[in-house]
């Protein structure tokens, strides 16, 4: 195996190690040592890779979280059709993986913001990054459902998106090792409810409709 492409694959092993372990005993509760003992490697390999800990954690974020988050939250709300389908679709998706497997890197992602708050800026930083993306590509998503009269205009598209990621890293806490799949059902559901009422209202098409046809 080339050199570059078995570095490649030694750090992306060490960084889904990582991960595991940073997820199931915290940050501050692993260290170092445990991650090589769980390799089979020595500390000399993970210096070579990694400057330190908290780099190492660094690159875990944006090589990890970063792209699962992408993936699965992001990139599939980025399309023209209806915005509040795509949504829900999205909704459906990302929480189906959590009540098959708990080690969820959405929900992950809200476990190292409260750990590390207050405590590493720098780690924060990087964290809060993935959350502004998440926010802003939710409020451009609702913002162009508005646009396209898939949601009433007067939505308040921030205090939407802000709902949404709050509803989401929610359920998916209560959906730990707790009936995830019948949560999941119940919160779904009320996503449902909820994007019915964003709809644009009937009268105001109806108005609409009234005014272009007294026109022509």
């Amino acid at each position: 195996m080339d050199k570059t492409l078995k570095r490649m694959a030694t750090m992306q092993r060490m960084q889904v190690t990582g991960l595991e372990l940073f997820y199931k005993n915290g940050y501050y509760n692993t260290s170092v040592d445990d991650i090589l003992k769980e390799l089979s490697l020595s500390k000399g390999a993970f210096y070579y890779h990694f400057e330190s800990k908290e780099d190492f954690f660094i690159q875990i974020i944006e090589n990890l979280l970063v792209r699962k988050m992408y993936s699965m939250l992001i990139e599939p709300i980025e399309g023209h059709e209806n915005t509040l389908d795509l949504i829900t679709s999205c909704f459906e998706e990302a929480l189906e993986t959590a009540v098959h497997n708990e080690l969820d890197f959405g929900f992950v992602l809200s476990n190292f913001v409260n750990e590390f708050n207050g405590k590493n800026e720098r780690i924060m930083k990087h964290l809060n990054d993935i959350l502004r993306i998440w926010e802003a590509n939710l409020v451009s998503a609702i913002q162009r459902g508005k646009f396209n009269g898939y949601i009433d205009r007067h939505v308040d598209s921030e205090g939407v998106a802000v709902y949404l990621m709050s509803a989401y890293i929610g359920v998916r806490t209560l959906m730990v090792e707790i009936a995830p799949s019948a949560r999941k059902y119940r919160f779904m559901s009320q996503l449902r409810q909820y994007f019915k009422s964003l709809e644009p209202k009937r009268d105001n098409s109806l108005n609409h409709q009234t005014v272009y046809g007294s026109a022509n």
